[in-house]
């Protein structure tokens, strides 16, 4: 595969500041067929970016704390159908906010428990608190301190159990720190801090040796500069470090959150092992009966996901790792059915395609670059060079 094309169209957008780099491999029947990187890892210090630096994953956290909870499904010690409850008795009796509720005093009993399934889907009711940063809710998150890194993630559920959901378990689809509470699971299943059950389950085995919660002072240097642009106008040109960003010293400094939502650093060459695996049938990680579990929507029927403030994504699913193309979109032309994909706060991301055996990996950091349109275009620039 010619990678002219890959490396153009990323480097239009590191010229426009759009993005301050971008590293990217794109695999097919998990040989690499082109791989690269273009701009910078610190702009300022006009330091290239190079294939082993280091980025800030955020959710793309998320694929491997699914994958963790997936094998102990596998091993018949968690069920999708158990109430989260059962491991966490402060999540076993949740008040819900009753529909038109106008203060956070108005709710309900929920009428059934939040189940593994419901946090393997973001179907629970929680949130995310800068989702919906004018609501009620948020302020509720914030008071709460929940995410707040110097709550582990047992204190965290402790303090999601004081705010009510935002609806009745499994009725609607919301974004939210249920795969947080799902890596607290896995800690009580394993008996293990979540980052020793990540390194024991799935790095070891993928031989991921540049993933971590916090990067040891050896490899500091490899972590590369993060930036944001203009939050009301996004396309705007113009990138500014933001390296305090979500909070001061994260990454480089422990701290009791490990967050099982959005919490790791990796590596291109690091991540690639993980879809790779996955796009090739699970193993090591997970058998091929437990993958459908991986690439199968896994909503109800007619419910789709979708982001506060943005229409709801008609035809994409969620499968009990990510998002899943249902059936196909005018609204998102660049994704096919059966493709499974996710993404990183900092404009990470990824997806595999089974029907067409293809899988991409495409790193940055561009926080709050999931708003920009890079990815959909990116992969629509793949897809038309592996056709030249």
């Amino acid at each position: 595969m010619n990678p002219s094309a890959l490396d153009a169209d990323l480097q239009a957008r590191v010229d426009r500041e759009e993005l301050p780099g971008a590293s990217y491999a794109v695999l097919r029947a998990g040989e690499v067929i082109a791989q690269g990187c273009v701009g910078w890892a610190d702009r300022e210090a006009r330091a290239p970016l190079r294939e082993d630096h280091l980025f800030r994953i955020f959710s793309n956290t998320k694929l491997v704390t699914s994958c963790a909870a997936l094998q102990l499904v596998e091993q018949g010690r968690l069920r999708v159908d158990d109430p989260v409850g059962d491991y966490i008795p402060a999540l076993r009796k949740l008040r819900v906010l009753k529909p038109g509720a106008t203060s956070l005093a108005d709710t309900e009993a929920a009428r059934e428990p939040v189940r593994i399934r419901h946090l393997m889907t973001h179907t629970a009711g929680f949130t995310y608190g800068f989702t919906q940063p004018d609501a009620p809710i948020a302020k509720a998150y914030a008071d709460a301190r929940i995410l707040h890194p110097a709550l582990d993630l047992g204190q965290m559920c402790e303090a999601l159990a004081t705010v009510p959901l935002l609806f009745q378990p499994g009725a609607a689809w919301n974004y939210s720190i249920a795969t947080d509470v799902l890596g607290h699971v896995v800690e009580l299943v394993q008996g293990q801090a979540l980052d020793a059950c990540f390194r024991r389950q799935v790095f070891e085995p993928l031989g991921m040796q540049d993933t971590f919660f916090f990067v040891p002072p050896e490899k500091q240097a490899r972590l590369a500069s993060l930036y944001i642009g203009d939050r009301k106008e996004p396309l705007r040109p113009g990138l500014q470090r933001a390296d305090r960003l979500p909070y001061e010293g994260a990454y480089v400094r422990p701290a009791p959150l490990l967050g099982g939502g959005g919490g790791l650093v990796s590596t291109l060459g690091d991540y690639v092992k993980l879809v790779c695996a996955l796009s090739l049938g699970g193993a090591p990680l997970l058998a091929p009966e437990t993958m459908r579990l991986v690439t199968g929507n896994q909503l109800p029927a007619g419910l789709w996901i979708g982001f506060p403030g943005a229409a709801m994504q008609t035809g994409r699913g969620h499968s009990f790792a990510a998002s899943v193309r249902v059936e196909p979109c005018a609204d998102d032309a660049s994704s096919v059915p059966g493709e499974v994909q996710w993404g990183g706060l900092a404009g990470t991301k990824w997806c595999f395609s089974p029907r067409e055996q293809l899988a991409v990996v495409l790193m940055t950091q561009r926080y709050a670059g999931s708003e920009l349109p890079y990815w959909g275009e990116f992969k629509a620039v793949v897809r038309a060079a592996l056709h030249a």
